[in-house]
C-alpha cells in the first residue's frame, strides 16, 4: 500500500463490544490524521447506542467504501469479514480483521493489540495475502435464476427437510460421480478451516491454488473429499429423482433455492481479496492456537 490517508471501518453492528472497539479505533485513526469512512449501517448503530461525534466521519455503503478507501478494517468475527469480503474484493482494496467474534481465523487481530498493529500496517509493516473467492450461477431451463460468491465455501445442502439429495458432480466437463448425500461443500483454501473441516475435509494452506469437494454424510462408505485445481469449472446437477428442494449457500450467508433439474456452475472469481496480517504472523501458529493443537 502507498501512503494511507483514508481508512474504511466496518463493525459488527449488533455487538456492543464491537461498537466500543469501532469507536476507539476511529478516534485512534483520527488522532493519526487519517480520514475515516464509516460503513453507513455501522455509523447508524453507533448513533443508536449513544456514541458521540459520528458526524465527524464520512459514511458510505460497502461498495462506495471499496472505491474510496485505501484500507478497510473489519471489526467483528469471521462472518463479518466474509460478508465484507464479498463486496470489497471486486474493488481490490486491502482488508484487515479485528476479532470481536469467536474463533477468528480471518479476523486475527486481538483488540488489545489493535492500536500498535494498525500503526504497523499504516507504517508499511505487514504481510499481504491474495485469497481467491469462488462464484456460482444457478441455471434453470437454460436461464440464470441466481448467483452468488463466497470466500469460504459454496454448499449444497438439504435446507429444512431431512432427506438425502441426489446430485451429479462434473469437473471440467469430466463426470466425477452421482451421489446421494446430505450435500456437498465446495471450499476454497480459506474455507478449508471452516465448515469443510467439520465435515472431514483437508486443511489447505491459503497460498495453494486448489478447491476441495467435500461430501456431507454420503450414503456410501467409499465417498472421500477430492482436491482439484483452483481453475477447475465445477458443475452440480440436481437430478430429477429428488423429492425435496435443496438450497445453495454462499459462506452460509447468501441462500439460493434449487429445484430438480437445476445446474449449479462454480468457478474461481476473477478478483481476489487482499487480506492484511501483522508482519510476524505465522499460519501454523494460528492453526495451533485456533484448533488447540499440542504446541510441543
Amino acid at each position: 500500500m502507498q501512503s494511507v490517508s483514508q481508512v474504511g471501518v466496518i463493525g459488527k453492528f449488533r455487538n456492543q463490544e464491537a461498537l466500543d472497539t469501532v469507536s476507539a479505533l476511529c478516534q485512534h485513526l483520527k488522532a493519526r490524521g487519517i480520514s475515516v469512512i464509516l460503513e453507513a449501517v455501522t455509523a447508524a448503530a453507533l448513533q443508536e447506542h449513544g456514541f458521540e461525534n459520528t458526524e465527524n466521519y464520512l459514511t458510505s455503503s460497502r461498495e462506495e467504501m471499496g472505491q474510496q478507501a485505501q484500507l478497510v478494517l473489519v471489526v467483528g468475527g469471521d462472518g463479518s469479514l466474509l460478508n465484507a469480503a464479498r463486496a470489497l474484493s471486486v474493488h481490490n482494496v486491502p482488508v484487515m480483521g479485528i476479532n470481536r467474534g469467536r474463533l477468528g481465523f480471518l479476523t486475527d487481530i486481538h483488540p488489545d493489540d489493535m492500536f500498535s498493529l494498525v500503526d504497523q500496517v499504516l507504517d508499511g509493516k505487514y504481510v499481504e495475502e491474495q485469497r481467491f473467492l469462488i462464484e456460482c450461477q444457478v441455471i434453470r431451463n437454460g436461464e440464470k435464476v441466481g448467483e452468488g460468491r463466497a470466500l469460504n465455501d459454496i454448499v449444497l445442502h438439504l435446507g429444512k427437510i431431512l432427506r438425502m439429495i441426489e446430485f451429479e458432480v462434473t469437473v471440467d466437463d469430466h463426470f466425477v460421480y452421482r451421489q446421494r448425500a446430505d450435500g456437498i461443500i465446495v471450499a476454497t483454501p480459506t474455507g478449508s478451516t471452516a465448515y469443510a473441516l467439520s465435515a472431514g475435509g483437508p486443511i489447505m494452506h491459503p497460498t495453494i491454488d486448489a478447491i476441495s469437494l467435500v461430501p456431507m454424510n454420503a450414503h456410501t462408505l467409499n465417498s472421500r473429499p477430492i482436491v482439484i485445481p483452483g481453475d477447475s469449472q465445477i458443475e452440480l446437477l440436481i437430478t430429477d429423482n429428488n423429492e425435496t428442494s435443496p438450497q445453495l449457500s454462499c459462506d452460509g450467508q447468501v441462500h439460493l433455492p434449487l429445484a430438480p433439474g437445476d445446474r449449479v456452475l462454480i468457478k474461481k472469481q476473477a478478483n481476489r481479496l487482499k487480506l492484511i496480517h501483522p508482519h510476524d504472523q505465522n499460519y501454523f501458529q494460528v492453526l495451533r492456537s485456533k484448533l488447540q493443537w499440542n504446541n510441543n
